[in-house]
């Protein structure tokens, strides 16, 4: 029996699957004013993608920045990700800041989850995992390949490496070509739900061809789903109220 994980009020892993939300701000004030509209809307999660703030490489001003974040979403289930702009993210840092980063929030306690991305040195990973944990942190391990749709067989083997070692929700995004490829990312995600994940697992097609595998998850086996509110932080995300009334009529009729 797949496993389940309750963050916040939030249960991952069952029924429609859950709606995060990107904070793509570049300022402190953009912030502030994004994560006050999230408050208005249908969201189950925020991911605030840090990459694109300006100040990034001065920890301390994500920090401080984060304390107004977590303040004005006091109870929303928070997820921290420095995207790598090899994985499709706005800025590059040195392995050594990636790290120091992402434990400096990790012992905030202000975020719930920290996303780390598997491709990372193999002792990043889990010196980021084991650290994370420590604090009561959970992690997504992540794989973005904004170029292409790897075989179904290479999908499976990354998801079931990110969930060896260790990671609370192994995800992945591809993108797709054609319509068979979106069918090679389901065709994966449904045999890993059903044969190898003890635990609840994030996967998408991504741009306009893929939107359809952000709506299936819950027939599919993909606990999240990401769409936005003011501005998107990858191709293919939908208005988030629109991705709910989608994911209410699937749920309904299942």
């Amino acid at each position: 029996m797949r496993k389940t994980m309750t963050v916040r009020g939030v249960t991952i892993g069952e029924g429609i699957p859950k709606i995060c939300v990107p904070l793509v701000g570049n300022t402190l004030s953009d912030l502030m004013e994004e994560a006050a509209y999230i408050n208005t809307i249908s969201a189950d999660l925020v991911e605030w993608r840090v990459d694109f703030f300006n100040h990034v490489e001065q920890i301390e001003k994500v920090v401080e920045a984060l304390r107004e974040i977590r303040g004005i979403l006091e109870n929303t289930l928070l997820i921290f990700t420095f995207r790598s702009a090899k994985e499709g993210g706005e800025k590059e840092i040195s392995p050594a800041d990636y790290i120091k980063l992402n434990k400096r929030i990790a012992e905030t306690g202000l975020v719930d989850m920290i996303d780390v991305e598997l491709f990372n040195e193999e002792s990043t990973v889990k010196s980021l995992i084991e650290f994370a944990h420590a604090q009561k942190v959970l992690v997504i391990l992540s794989n973005h390949d904004f170029e292409k749709t790897p075989p179904k067989e290479e999908i499976i083997a990354r998801l079931r490496k990110a969930q060896e070692l260790g990671g609370d929700l192994p995800k992945i995004a591809v993108m797709p070509k054609s319509a068979a490829d979106v069918l090679t990312l389901l065709e994966a995600t449904n045999t890993m739900n059903e044969q190898y994940a003890d635990r609840p697992i994030i996967t998408m097609s991504m741009a306009g061809k893929g939107v359809i595998s952000r709506l299936a998850g819950e027939l599919f086996g993909s606990a999240l789903t990401f769409g936005a509110a003011k501005k998107s932080s990858a191709p293919g995300q939908m208005d988030v109220n629109e991705l709910r009334k989608v994911l209410s009529l699937l749920h309904n009729n299942l």
